[in-house]
């Protein structure tokens, strides 16, 4: 009965509560705007252009000019394109790639855009003439093959084949750098203002139940939203973006220097909420694990994220607390958590869990921020240098390498089959959050902090498990039976680009700077000191990875090469 009433007086008074609240309404927004609003129009379009790549194959024994055209139409189809979706991608964008200029971050003007567009279209022209003259061709040889042949003449249809599939292969190439070719105009200063503003108003109604004051957050939330967005655009530099240095590095960082010199200011302190933003930017990234897009990649990848991971996490913990004999358990555990599961996340739901201080939490987050950056250079790099095969690479770089962002960075640098493979075992990891923190939380209940004078039960192990991983869980859920009902087309052109690609990822992008700010914010290096202490911290991360690593390595291999290449072939 107690539980029951401290629950329901917690639900208006705790950020794990509010985190749920606020990222259940956010994707409530998203799914409107995404998903409802422009289901029957993508549907439509979506059954039309199906309906004519069936027909297609009907009348022709290959692949045509024009099944090419209808399935690249089907697989761009997206609701981030529509009016709506371009006006919230436009409040929600970042700041934009720059090299000497940081102005160029936040504006460019349409003289500017269209001067660099005609220049960009000039290199492609003879680009153009070919693929014009590919086209040409192959709807010439289809032509001769159907009309004077009838399909009947192999050696005929073979060669309209061939030519077909030149023609595409140089049509995607071409579109991929006419895309890169188009540079728009753009102004960042108002829509960053608006979005300031609605974070602002959204998060003070949970400061305000919490007791935070909605007034004092709002004015203190000002300047931590503006070191946000400075922290956004000096990890858009291009060397520095280059060099792995993004936003989240930069974001402790500017925190950092501002509380070790003329230190925080009071005024600011009611909005450093760390855990309230980075909670509800994990209910967000809920939204994004699908259960069809991991069950995709098949039994490898779960078992290279769901068997290595907790191997790692109680081998690391084990040895810090027995061989480095590391004084502080929590330290131990958080660090061991953001090593071996997930980076950041992982390390706040481990925290919750087993209500780590806050200069713990830090640590641990600024070693993962410090490795993410130099792994997500130095190991693809090495996986090129001798040769791995695109698949192995890509498993070994999603099971070890810690933020989402860099997963997907150091996947591209070795190709597509690389992205997509570390990108879904990553996102497999991810999915560990929830049982992660829960078993932290029933084992810090019942072993760690036990007295001969308290029991363990359900109450104690509630009060400990990180709530927010309810709404992460949930959401999780609703996208996947969202996305798997609507059918593969379609959820991915309203769930997959339209809520995930076009909302949900660069909202979580503004949470995770915000809290990354906080961070920041709300330490001081001589209260980190003492827990650098014999530099065994370090020493447990150094040996933790290496060890992740090297096992990730032989799980990958054997799952992918040894027990089922069958499942390789295909990806």
């Amino acid at each position: 009965m107690n539980l029951i009433s401290n629950t329901k007086s917690e639900l208006l008074t705790k950020e794990d509560y509010w985190s749920i609240w606020i990222g259940v309404f956010l994707l409530l927004i998203g799914l409107g705007i995404f998903y409802f609003y422009p289901f029957q129009k993508i549907s439509q379009e979506t059954k039309s252009l199906k309906e004519f790549i069936a027909t297609e194959e009907e009348q022709f024994p290959f692949k045509t000019v024009n099944w090419y055209d209808a399935n690249d139409r089907l697989n761009k189809l997206s609701s981030g394109n529509t009016e709506v979706g371009q006006l919230v991608n436009q409040t929600l964008m970042h700041p934009k790639k720059w090299v000497y200029n940081p102005m160029s971050s936040f504006y460019k003007s349409t003289a500017t855009a269209e001067a660099q567009t005609e220049v960009n279209e000039l290199s492609l022209m003879e680009d153009k003439m070919n693929l014009d003259y590919y086209k040409s061709e192959a709807l010439y040889r289809l032509d001769l093959a159907a009309n004077k042949f009838s399909f009947e003449d192999t050696t005929v249809n073979n060669a309209t084949k061939e030519m077909i599939a030149l023609w595409h292969d140089s049509n995607v190439a071409y579109v991929k750098n006419y895309q890169k070719a188009q540079v728009e105009p753009y102004n960042l200063f108002l829509s960053l203002a608006i979005l300031g503003i609605a974070l602002a108003i959204i998060f003070s109604f949970g400061a305000h139940f919490m007791g935070i004051g909605a007034k004092k957050f709002v004015v203190g939330f000002i300047l931590v939203f503006i070191l946000a967005v400075v922290s956004q655009v000096l990890g858009n530099q291009a060397d520095m973006k280059n060099l792995g240095f993004g936003y989240a590095i930069w974001a402790i960082v500017i925190g950092l220097l501002i509380s070790n010199t003329i230190g925080t200011p009071k005024w600011v302190k009611p909005a450093v909420q760390t855990e309230y933003y980075i909670k509800t930017g994990l209910v967000l990234l809920g939204a994004e694990i699908l259960f069809s897009k991991i069950l995709a990649i098949g039994l490898p990848g779960i078992f290279v994220a769901w068997v290595v991971t907790p191997i790692v996490l109680i081998s690391t913990f084990w040895f810090g607390q027995k061989v480095l004999k590391i004084a502080s358990k929590s330290l131990n555990i958080t660090i061991s958590a953001d090593m071996s599961v997930c980076g950041v996340s992982a390390a706040i739901a481990t925290a919750a869990a087993c209500k780590a201080k806050k200069e713990e939490l830090t640590l641990a987050v600024g070693m993962s921020m410090v490795f993410t950056a130099i792994m997500m250079i130095a190991l693809p790099t090495f996986i090129k240098t001798i040769g791995m095969p695109e698949v192995l690479g890509g498993a070994w770089i999603g099971g070890t390498i810690d933020a989402t962002g860099a997963v997907v960075a150091a996947g591209a640098f070795l190709g597509e089959r690389a992205l997509n493979v570390a990108a879904t075992i990553k996102m497999i990891q991810n999915m560990l959050i929830g049982l992660i923190a829960f078993g932290v939380a029933v084992y810090w209940a019942s072993k760690v902090e036990k007295t001969s004078e308290t029991s363990v039960g359900a109450g104690e192990i509630w009060k400990r498990f990180p709530k927010f991983i309810l709404g992460f869980v949930g959401a999780s859920i609703v996208f996947s039976i969202l996305f798997s009902s609507s059918g593969a087309d379609l959820g991915d052109a309203l769930i997959d680009k339209g809520v995930i690609r076009s909302f949900t990822k660069d909202l979580r992008g503004w949470f995770f700077s915000l809290a990354f700010v906080s961070i920041g914010l709300s330490v001081n290096f001589k209260e980190l000191k003492k827990y650098f202490k014999g530099g065994k911290p370090l020493v447990l991360y150094l040996l933790g990875q290496t060890f992740n690593l090297l096992l990730t390595l032989l799980m990958a291999y054997l799952m992918f090469y040894v027990i089922f290449p069958e499942i390789t072939e295909k990806i």
